[in-house]
Formats: structure tokens, sequence, C-alpha cells
């Protein structure tokens, strides 16, 4: 039989670092996922989902939410099985109570530890978290879930991998051999955001909508299984933007440009968040140049630009200096910030970044001849 798994959906995320018509695009992006991964199941001929926690991203989404996700999932043809995570964890009275009193037929909550045969032969093992953080294992209960024999066993848990976290400190951890131990023939994990195989039988399918820089675009996955055997996964991407964190060397006028065009030429520039950090040595007149264009034109191109630019150093160039016609304390505070510049001791790059300041001043008040 085949699934699709898929985690870490976080309707109703707030994005609030950006501005109100980026957090909408993002929004929107995350509940049109659920129509994709619809879509995705119609055409693989998929008849179950299941999400392995995180389907919000907090215990009190807005009605709208709720309703919004609710009525993507029932216009699909399959069965979507929904498990409370970390950031939407189930509790008496709680979200999923809210939920239930929304959901279509085709819309199931697995929000006790409890062994359920969603297809013929075929069983889903739920380790539903109760809190935000928990030191417990939750997927120990596993290995007494019973299950008819030859029964395919399909794990579904929210937390790290022991490995990846620091012992001791961590929560939510879940043994890197758990598929193992519980006779499970494949486990789908939430929690990370990025696809990951651990060994044969443990899979986190990543978020079908990236959230965060330099996180590959998101994705599902579609398994294939079969009892007593390593599943087949195959990676799906979902994700309509893409979140790249790159650095430019900027040492030439022209290297800037090089950067941008190779940028557009690999990523759709109205469906990329970019954070961007800028380093090298220009004159001052081409840094300024280069960051103007940074935080104009490159940042009206993109959905979004975060831009870094402390490590581009303004080195002034003899045209540089003698383009400021000033005079008297000012004219001579130049010449000695210079005179550090070109001495390149300890304090080169701060004499560089001052002498840049006095340089952009000067132009600003019309001293630039």
């Amino acid at each position: 039989m085949r699934i699709i798994h898929t985690a870490d959906w976080q309707l109703g995320k707030s994005f609030a670092r950006f501005t109100p018509e980026v957090r909408s695009a993002l929004t929107d992006a995350r509940f049109d996922a659920i129509d994709a991964i619809g879509g995705i199941a119609r055409e693989k001929g998929v008849d179950h989902v299941v999400v392995a926690g995180d389907v919000f991203d907090t215990t009190g989404p807005s009605d709208r939410e709720i309703v919004q996700a609710v009525a993507r999932m029932s216009r699909a043809a399959c069965t979507w099985w929904l498990m409370p995570g970390n950031h939407d964890h189930a509790r008496a009275g709680g979200l999923w109570d809210r939920v239930r009193a929304k959901m279509s037929p085709n819309v199931r909550i697995l929000d006790r530890p409890e062994p359920v045969e969603f297809a013929d032969g075929a069983w889903v093992l739920p380790a539903p978290l109760e809190f935000r953080h928990t030191r417990e294992d939750s997927t120990e209960a596993m290995t007494e879930m019973a299950t008819p024999p030859g029964a395919i066993r399909i794990g579904l848990a929210h937390g790290s991998i022991v490995d990846f976290e620091k012992k001791g400190d961590a929560t939510n951890l879940v043994p890197p051999n758990r598929a193992e131990i519980s006779g499970l023939d494949y486990l789908a994990l939430g929690d990370w955001h990025g696809f990951q195989m651990i060994g044969g039988r443990t899979c986190y399918s990543g978020t079908p909508e990236t959230d965060r820089f330099d996180r590959e675009v998101g994705s599902i996955v579609l398994v294939e299984l079969a009892s007593g055997s390593n599943p087949g996964v195959e990676r799906i991407e979902t994700g309509r933007f893409h979140w790249p964190e790159q650095t430019w060397r900027v040492d030439t006028a022209t290297d800037f440009a090089a950067a941008r065009a190779s940028l557009e030429a690999g990523f759709d520039p109205v469906r990329t968040l970019l954070r961007l950090k800028l380093v090298g040595a220009l004159s001052i007149a081409d840094r300024a140049a280069a960051i103007a264009e940074a935080e104009g034109d490159l940042t009206d191109t993109l959905r979004w630009c975060e831009i870094d630019a402390r490590e581009l150093l303004g080195r002034p160039t003899a045209d540089d200096l003698a383009a400021m016609s000033v005079e008297g304390t000012l004219g001579a505070a130049a010449r000695l910030l210079q005179s550090d510049c070109d001495a390149d001791g300890p304090d080169a790059a701060i004499a560089a970044r001052a002498l840049e300041r006095l340089y952009v001043e000067t132009i600003r008040a019309g001293d630039v001849a």
C-alpha cells in the first residue's frame, strides 16, 4: 500500500517579522499546501495522508483557520489522519475538540495513543503529545500496541531523534531505533522541518512549506509499504517559496551584478525570500551604489530581502577623496582616517567605515565635487 506522510503545517503561523503583504502571502501558501497535497494524493492514487504533528502553530488558532484547514481537506478524495504535536498538543476541551466540531468525514484525529486500523491490514500507531515539552519517550507505548499478525505497522510521532539534541536538556525525544524496537514497518516523524531518513524505516517528511532561511524547499513523502520490508520513500517538493541564505563577495563594481544574475537564474524572484550578506571591499562610491541597489531594486524585485552589509568595507580611492570638497576640521579628519586606512593596522576597518560615513554625509550635504 502507499501513503503520504507529511508534518509541521503550522497553520496560523504569524510571520511577525515580515510586512503585512509578505505575511499574507506566506499564510496563504501554507493553506494552499493542503490543496497541493490532496492533488498529489489523487495523482498518485493514495487514499490516506498521515500528518505527524503540528497541524496548527498554536493550541489557539482562530475559528477561521480551523474552518479553512478542514474545508481544504474535505475537498480531497483521501482521508487525513491528524496527530497533535508539540505546537498543537492535545488537552481536554482544547483545540482538537474545536476541530472535531468542524471536521468532515474524511478527517480523523489521532489524539490517543491507541492503534487504529486505517486501511485493510494496515494500522497506525500514534504517539500524540499531551504537553508542549516532555522528557518521556512518547513512542515507548508502540511496542505494546497489538496488531494482527502480518499487519502493516505505521508509527506516527513528533519529536527529535536522540542524536539530534544534547542529552539531558532535550525534550520530546525519540530513539533512533524505535522502528526496530517496536516492530514498525515505518515510523513517520514530525518536528524537524527538513526531509531526513533515519536508517531504513524512519523518516522526517519536512514541512510542506518552508518557514525559515537556509532550508530546502518544502516537501512531503510518498511511502510504499509492505509488511516486513523496508519502505520505499520518495520525497516530493510542494513548497511555493524559497528561503535562501547567501553570502556575496563584492570586490569590484561588477561583482554585485554577477551575483544578482546568478540568484535570479536559480530562483523565481517573486517566490524568493533572501537573507543576504555582503562581504568584500569596494571604493566608497561603488559600495554606496551596491548597497543602494540591494536595498532598492533588488529588494523590490524579491518577495523579501534582508541585507547585512557590515562586512562590505568602503575603501576610499584618490578620486573619492578628491571629490570630498571639505576643509577645516572635516578635511583634517578625512586625511587622518585615510592615513589609518593606508596603514592597514588594527583600526583600519573602523577608519574605513568612518571615512565612508563622512563621504556619505558630504554627499547628502552637497559637498561632493
